[in-house]
């Protein structure tokens, strides 16, 4: 007993206690040590930092549209940017070259042919001088924006494309096939035009039950991908004018988008729960209703706007309204999506776009560069990854999409496939010059009646009738008194 005693006394002195507090602590800190050594994932993407340009380097005073619809306000090019602009009576779109940086004169040339509020833009990837208008006219138009930008007020189009019956919310050119253009419309249609023929090619009727809220194409321009304000994703695919899959996805009331990533099988959407958080989820292309992954983000309000590199396997999350854009890199393995950082300003988006690759600086280790809508502003966002060295860096470039089509619009049509050109971007980029032609001919324009018009013509019609109604009887009255003979 006194033995026992003895060891417990020595064993509870302050001495020892502190001594194996200590033992605990620095056992502790060495595992959790090893265990962050473990968790911590290899990537050559995790340093990525965004750095805006400066602000002789931005574009100040623009009158950006007030316009509720949910769209991104702006669409770029290599050579240029559009955004929709605020207009009385019709629609109109500013293109600035990226050389024409400072305040924008209020005077500055627009785009100005539509006869009611643009919706949508979006440059050809083939031809950096032609981009689309979508417009709640219910016409989609096509322009040809001059070497060096306008020189004064554009309100002819090369080509209009009319046979949405409402307003047309989206326009989306095909990465691969030139002269291939997907519209969507509040008429719940998906349209694919032959913009050069000016006609329809196919029509994906009827298949939606609300508002299509977006519209993307699968890198390869075989399948499209909707989101729609009933809650659902679906798969599409054009050329058959059916809906290949779909599924439930955001059950929030708020809008969603979708997009796909490069040439993985797999679908990335976001959107509001119905507590209105705001979620990110990824889909199997191969079964739409296998939800593969979904994280909450966070309670904001706006609708958030994903653009995806995928050259790198970066995933850009922006939202309207915030100030910060999150990024992710994309993995083959579970959960795939893996959280880089973010970039945090005190200047809240109202849209965003995101720049080809082949015109971002390679010498700066630019891996993307965003284009951020404010207020009155447009503020370019570079992505770089540091690096000392002054040398090509082939692992964060790998051969980019050269802006060359694979197909041509009756090659598409007819049912064929390909992948899109690449193209390396050592050296830099360099313009080239347009080599694509644009050969417009020109659809018979349905002419639109007047209320007068078109009550002069039903009386027509009506007594068109009535004349072939006397003219009935009088048959009928001849035939009576023929068969009594």
């Amino acid at each position: 007993p006194c033995g026992n005693a003895l060891a417990v006394d020595q064993v509870c002195t302050p001495g020892a206690i502190r001594r194996r507090l200590c033992v605990f602590a620095v056992t502790r800190y060495l595992i959790r040590r090893s265990t962050m050594a473990k968790v911590v994932r290899s990537s050559k993407f995790r340093h990525v930092f965004g750095q805006p340009f400066k602000k002789e380097e931005c574009y100040d005073e623009i009158r950006v549209t007030r316009s509720a619809w949910d769209t991104n306000l702006i669409s770029a090019s290599p050579s240029f940017f559009a955004i929709i602009l605020e207009a009385g009576g019709g629609g109109a779109f500013g293109v600035l070259p990226w050389s024409q940086t400072g305040k924008i004169d209020v005077k500055n040339p627009v785009v100005s042919g539509h006869k009611s509020a643009v919706l949508d833009l979006d440059w050809n990837p083939f031809n950096d001088n032609l981009i689309a208008s979508a417009s709640e006219d219910c016409t989609v138009k096509i322009w040809g924006i001059p070497e060096g930008g306008l020189k004064e007020n554009m309100n002819d189009a090369l080509q209009t494309l009319s046979g949405h019956k409402r307003k047309v919310g989206t326009v989306n050119f095909n990465p691969i096939a030139n002269n291939i253009l997907a519209s969507s419309s509040a008429d719940l249609s998906v349209k694919i035009w032959d913009i050069e023929k000016g006609t329809t090619a196919f029509s994906v009727d009827s298949q939606h039950a609300d508002l299509i809220t977006c519209v993307d194409w699968a890198s390869n321009g075989a399948l499209l991908a909707t989101s729609c304000k009933d809650k659902k994703l679906r798969l599409l695919d054009p050329r058959s004018s059916k809906v290949a899959q779909e599924t439930e996805a955001h059950q929030g009331i708020k809008g969603s988008r979708v997009c796909f990533l490069g040439g993985k099988p797999l679908l990335f959407s976001v959107g509001f729960t119905k507590t209105s958080e705001r979620e990110m989820s990824l889909w199997d292309l191969r079964n739409l209703s296998d939800r593969v992954h979904n994280t909450n983000l966070d309670s904001s309000s706006g609708v958030l706007m994903p653009f995806f590199d995928a050259d790198t396997n970066v995933l850009f999350l922006a939202g309207k309204g915030d100030g910060n854009i999150r990024y992710y890199e994309l993995v083959d393995d579970k959960p795939y999506l893996h959280y880089l950082s973010e970039y945090k300003s005190n200047t809240p988006a109202r849209g965003m776009a995101m720049v080809p690759k082949r015109a971002v600086n390679v010498s700066d280790c630019e891996i993307a560069r965003l284009c951020k809508v404010g207020v009155k502003t447009m503020e370019p966002i570079a992505f770089c990854v540091p690096r000392k060295s002054d040398l090509f860096q082939d692992d964060l470039f790998p051969p980019a999409f050269s802006g060359e089509y694979t197909l041509t619009a009756d090659d598409w049509v007819s049912g064929q496939d390909g992948e899109q050109k690449r193209v390396t971007l050592e050296g830099g980029f360099s313009k080239k010059p347009v080599s694509v032609e644009f050969k417009p001919v020109q659809q018979e324009a349905v002419k639109e009646l007047t209320e007068k018009e078109v009550r002069e013509e039903r009386e027509a019609l009506l007594k068109r009738v009535a004349y072939l109604e006397a003219e009935l009887v009088k048959r009928d009255a001849k035939i009576k008194e023929l068969s009594g003979q």
